[in-house]
């Protein structure tokens, strides 16, 4: 199955895939409210303002396995990124990215090496996913790569669709 079809459900609980970003660039970053890399909401909604017109797009996929920093609800969750960081981007439900229950998106996205070589597990919350408009994924970013990196900045800008 493609990275694009496996099925999701939206923040809100309505079924999607990655499928509705077909032809976008899409940064997909695991998030949480409540750790100390959680202002890099900041520069994920920046990225998101800034290249939003070019055919790209962020989609957070909020996350409870490192040491319980996202307990929230999805209302609750919806309302902090909302309230604290104007996120603007698309929020999917609440998923495991590690373990047995490892949504299969992540399955995918895990298979894919950073610049350091480093597969396998997600190592903490903010880790950041680049899928090309083809649906490739072309880049894997340690969660301590803030948004504005450059390295992450010129692939999204070598990535875009326009």
């Amino acid at each position: 199955m493609a990275l694009s079809e496996y099925p999701i459900h939206t923040i809100d609980g309505e079924p999607t895939t990655l499928g509705a970003f077909a032809g976008k660039t899409v940064l997909v970053v695991n998030v949480a409210s409540k750790c100390g890399l959680t202002p890099q909401y900041e520069g994920l909604e920046q990225l998101q303002e800034t290249y939003a017109d070019k055919g790209f797009t962020v989609v957070g996929f909020p996350c409870n396995q490192f040491m319980g920093q996202e307990p929230g609800t999805a209302e609750e969750i919806k309302e902090f990124c909302s309230l604290t960081y104007g996120v603007s981007f698309p929020l999917m439900e609440k998923i495991d990215v590690n373990g047995e229950t490892r949504h299969p998106i992540y399955a995918e996205l895990t298979t894919v090496a950073d610049a350091d070589g480093v597969d396998g597990d997600i190592r903490w919350n903010f880790e950041k996913f680049l899928v090309s408009p083809a649906g490739q994924v072309v880049g894997r970013f340690a969660p301590l790569v803030e948004p504005n990196d450059p390295a992450l900045v010129g692939a999204i800008e070598a990535n875009l669709p326009n």
